[in-house]
């Protein structure tokens, strides 16, 4: 049933990679190994191939000694021995055991995913220019934040944003940017407009250039600037639309 064997020793490695998903029933653990970032894709409601992300198709009642669950016990919990409907249930109604230096290593990685998000897409509406790295972080230790090392950031960030407004101020406002550059440097930079901000509109000019409506985040005009004149060695006429 299982992909391989279960090491006889639970190793350190083991936990490096997977964490431990555990639901109480019927006086009894079931438990099975998962990789953290399956977890997070299921709180963010993706679908997840529970099995691919499993070192073994197995529950156990302890899995740090390898101790498994019996059939008998999985049908009179479950009514099923599918390994992957169990696993769904126990993630869907049980918890998720991680140890400290996981939920260190995954907060330290969603924090600074969380700076960088609030650093391109807002601005100091005082000066006109992104927050350094160092004041958003500084403001997110002085208010506190709890930083969920399961839920995706996409989810965590209205409120995160509202716990430091009060401390620096953000303007999450969007720039419209009219963009015209030859037609021979299009494909070179199509992607990096895409990457940077979305088109809202694009035609070709009589003259043979191309013009594009570009609507981008406030914190990422300096590198929007700086990418395209790199690009286009400066052969590239950018005209803000929208302040």
């Amino acid at each position: 049933m299982g992909k391989k064997d279960y090491p006889k020793e639970h190793t350190e490695s083991i936990l490096d990679e997977y964490v431990i998903a555990r639901l109480s029933s019927h006086g009894e653990n079931f438990e099975i190994l998962i990789k953290p970032d399956a977890v997070e894709k299921i709180r963010g409601s993706k679908e997840v191939d529970l099995l691919e992300n499993m070192p073994v198709d197995k529950v156990f009642s302890d899995s740090k000694k390898g101790e498994e669950v019996s059939n008998e016990m999985l049908n009179e919990v479950f009514g099923t021995v599918d390994i992957e409907k169990i696993a769904s249930d126990i993630l869907d109604r049980g918890d998720v055991q991680i140890t400290t230096e996981q939920r260190r290593k995954r907060q330290d990685q969603k924090r600074k995913e969380i700076i960088n998000r609030i650093m391109r897409n807002s601005m100091n509406p005082q000066t006109g220019t992104p927050h350094p790295p160092q004041r958003i972080e500084n403001a997110m230790k002085e208010a506190k934040v709890h930083i969920d090392p399961f839920k995706p950031v996409s989810l965590q960030m209205e409120e995160i944003v509202d716990e430091i407004r009060s401390l620096i101020p953000l303007n999450f406002k969007k720039l419209s940017l009219s963009v015209k550059l030859r037609g021979d440097l299009y494909g070179k930079v199509y992607g990096e407009l895409k990457n940077l901000g979305s088109i809202q509109n694009e035609d070709w000019l009589s003259d043979g250039r191309w013009n594009g409506i570009i609507k981008i985040p406030a914190g990422v005009k300096e590198e929007f600037f700086e990418k395209l004149n790199q690009l286009t060695k400066g052969e590239v006429e950018i005209e803000v639309i929208e302040d």
